[in-house]
């Protein structure tokens, strides 16, 4: 109702549109390119009342699209990022064309692997990273070390490390085979490599580390480099948000396959 009432900020619409990022939606508005019923604007902070008109070099905007997630599996050695100024690939290298612009909901480090959930939205990006939400993030590790399981049970009541406060994690011990183990670990805050530290401050070194569920959605069977859109219906379950449908399989080919 707030939306309605107050309208939303112009560089927001820009960006929800699909035709460009939010930070890139007000560049065009400091080049003067961006009307509102007609008129050039001059801040990104602009409102859009219901049934305005916003035109980008004369065009109008696309309607937006409807909110999406979609499950990625990311291979290791691709930065999570749109573009890299030291060339190094990025995951928009492999995933295929056609989609609508997506953003990482959080991130997966070059040498982390495993699940990245993506959305064309914001908003919903947003309110998925949120440490409010408090969604579980659940990790395969492994681990070079002899592990015993009390050392992991420190964690469960948090550490600080170099300053930096960590909250509870849960972490077990699944294997132990020579000098390699396999651990599992399920946190809530998911800070800047926080597995990877916390590893390190136990002294293990990690060899792999694959994110494998990220709140109710899971890694599952989908193969690497493979990108897979969460169902309409699974997501409104889940957030209460509204989705478009579900278009199938999409592997790093860009090919769909219908599931069956």
């Amino acid at each position: 109702m707030a939306e309605i009432e107050t309208g939303e900020r112009i560089a927001k619409v820009i960006a929800r549109s699909g035709l460009c990022s939010r930070r890139e939606a007000e560049a065009l508005i400091e080049q003067g390119r961006v009307d509102l019923d007609g008129q050039t604007v001059q801040e990104p902070g602009t409102k859009v009342l219901p049934g305005q008109r916003v035109t980008v070099d004369g065009e109008a905007l696309a309607a937006a699209e409807p909110a999406g997630l979609w499950r990625f599996h990311k291979p290791k050695g691709l930065l999570t990022t749109e573009r890299d100024p030291q060339g190094r690939p990025t995951i928009y290298d492999r995933l295929p064309a056609g989609l609508p612009r997506i953003m990482p909901v959080g991130r997966l480090d070059l040498n982390s692997e495993g699940l990245l959930l993506l959305t064309n939205d914001g908003g919903l990006k947003r309110r998925l990273e949120l440490p409010a939400t408090g969604w579980l993030r659940r990790y395969r590790v492994r681990v070079y070390g002899r592990v015993q399981q009390s050392d992991l049970d420190r964690l469960s009541h948090g550490v600080t490390i170099d300053g930096v406060v960590y909250g509870a994690v849960q972490a077990r011990l699944d294997s132990q085979s020579g000098s390699n183990a396999w651990l599992t670990f399920r946190l809530r805050e998911g800070k800047n490599r926080e597995v990877r530290k916390l590893c390190d401050h136990l002294g293990y070194r990690v060899n792999r580390l694959l994110r494998v569920a990220y709140g109710p959605f899971q890694l599952g069977a989908l193969p690497e480099g493979e990108l897979e859109e969460v169902p309409a219906k699974v997501l409104r379950e889940q957030l209460g948000t509204a989705a478009t449908p579900a278009p199938g399989k999409i592997d790093s080919g860009g090919h769909a396959r219908r599931r069956r």
